[in-house]
């Protein structure tokens, strides 16, 4: 239970932003904090379980995080998620960039203390 009044909760893509690429039927995500002070928060709440919910509609068959803390940046790797791969797949609209922002609207619990590090409107 959240007990600070000045909290938010906001979409991941005011904390991070985030680079893309597949191989085959495979996903890679990296999530990179706009601020390192959001490092710390990024790496409580954007779990592998937090993005395997995230993406339930598409059924990962396994989501494997990768933390590169010097980076204030991580690697997410979702396998089976592109309808068999690029080649493969009749629906381009589920590979590259779309995913992630799929993964960036994730919602994440930012405490009042760090709201000033957000990117956009307050």
């Amino acid at each position: 239970m959240n007990t600070d009044p000045n909290s938010l909760t906001v979409p991941l893509y005011r904390l991070a932003h985030s680079r893309t690429g597949d191989k085959g039927n495979r996903s890679n995500i990296s999530v990179i904090a706009w601020h390192p002070a959001l490092w710390e928060l990024l790496v409580a709440q954007v779990t592998e379980e937090a993005v395997a919910r995230q993406f339930a509609q598409r059924r990962p068959s396994r989501v494997t995080r990768y933390l590169l803390p010097q980076l204030q940046a991580m690697n997410i790797v979702l396998d089976d998620v592109l309808d068999g791969g690029v080649n493969d797949a009749l629906n381009l609209d589920s590979h590259g960039k779309a995913l992630s922002f799929l993964l960036l609207d994730l919602p994440v619990q930012v405490p009042g203390a760090l709201v000033p590090y957000l990117a956009g409107p307050r």
